[in-house]
C-alpha cells in the first residue's frame, strides 16, 4: 500500500513539473513562438512603404515572412522580385543574385524576367575589379546581359545591358593586355602575342585594339616574323590612322628598314575594316 501511494505521489510530482515546463522543451530551451499570421497584402504594403523610407533590410524581413506565411498566394512573385530588388539597392550583390535565381526558377516565364535578368547582371557589374584582379564577374555579368539581349532584345532594360557589355569587354581586354605586357617584358614573346592576339580577334570594340596592334608589331619584331609584324602595323593604320599607336608602329618598323604591309597571307587580314 505505502509502494502504490509512493508511486502515485511520483507521477504527481512529474505532471507537476510538465505543468512547470510547458514554455520549455526536454533540454531547458524556451519554446519558440510562432510569429503572428499577418495578411499578404499588409505584408506586401508594409514592404513597399518601408522601401519607400529607404528602409531596405526592413522590407526584405517583411517579403520574406510573407513568403513564409503565404507561399502560394499571388503576391509571393512580386515578394521575390522586391527582394532581388531591396537587396540590389542596398549592395547586397550577392544576395541579390541569389534571390534572382530563385525568382527565375520559380517564374521562368514571368514578364518580369528581363528586369530580373538585368538586376543580375548589374549586380555582377558592380563588383567587378580593376583589370590586376581576376575577371570572373566580368564574365559573368557578361554572360547575364547576353542572354538579356538574346531572349528579349526589345526589353527596354536590353539597351542598357548593350551599354554595360562594352564596358565589360573592356575589363576583359584590358585583363588580357596587362598579362601581354608582362610576358613582352620577361622576353616571352610567344606568349604575349597569344595574348595581344586575343584581345584583337574577341574584343574590337575594346579600347584597348589600337595597343594591341602596335604590341603585336613589336611582339612580332622581337621573333623576326617581319611579315606579320607589317601587316599588324598596316591594319592599325588603316582603322586607326590618326592613331598614335600608329604613329609609333611606323616608327618602329622604319628603325629596320620596313613599312606597314598586309600580307594577304596573315591572320590579321581579316580585321582590316
Amino acid at each position: 500500500m505505502a509502494n502504490r501511494a509512493a508511486r502515485f505521489a511520483a507521477i504527481g510530482l512529474f505532471a507537476v513539473a510538465l505543468t512547470a515546463c510547458s514554455g520549455m522543451n526536454l533540454f531547458g530551451a524556451p519554446k519558440l513562438k510562432e510569429a503572428p499570421i499577418v495578411p499578404a497584402a499588409s505584408l506586401y504594403q508594409g514592404a513597399l512603404d518601408d522601401m519607400d523610407r529607404q528602409y531596405y533590410q526592413t522590407a526584405i524581413k517583411k517579403l520574406e515572412q510573407l513568403d513564409r506565411q503565404h507561399p502560394r498566394d499571388p503576391l509571393t512573385e512580386k515578394s521575390k522580385l522586391m527582394q532581388v530588388y531591396a537587396n540590389y539597392r542596398i549592395g547586397k550583390f550577392n544576395e541579390a543574385i541569389l534571390a534572382a535565381d530563385r525568382f527565375m526558377a520559380l517564374y521562368p516565364n514571368g514578364k518580369d524576367v528581363p528586369y530580373v535578368l538585368w538586376l543580375k547582371g548589374t549586380s555582377y557589374f558592380a563588383q567587378i575589379k580593376d583589370i590586376t584582379r581576376d575577371q570572373q564577374l566580368s564574365r559573368d555579368a557578361i554572360d547575364t546581359y547576353n542572354l538579356l539581349i538574346s531572349n528579349y532584345p526589345k526589353s527596354e532594360h536590353a539597351k542598357d545591358a548593350k551599354e554595360k557589355l562594352l564596358v565589360a569587354y573592356d575589363q576583359l581586354a584590358g585583363k588580357e593586355m596587362s598579362v601581354g605586357r608582362y610576358y613582352l617584358g620577361s622576353g616571352e614573346y610567344t606568349a604575349a602575342i597569344n595574348r595581344f592576339r586575343e584581345v584583337v580577334e574577341k574584343w574590337q570594340t575594346s579600347t584597348h585594339i589600337e595597343e594591341a596592334l602596335y604590341r603585336l608589331t613589336e611582339g612580332y619584331l622581337l621573333l623576326g616574323l617581319t611579315n606579320e609584324a607589317m601587316s599588324a602595323a598596316a591594319v592599325l593604320g588603316h582603322n586607326y590612322p590618326s592613331s598614335d599607336w600608329y604613329k609609333r608602329a611606323f616608327d618602329l618598323l622604319g628603325k629596320q628598314g620596313l613599312a606597314p604591309q598586309l600580307n594577304s597571307g596573315s591572320w590579321l587580314a581579316g580585321h582590316k575594316r
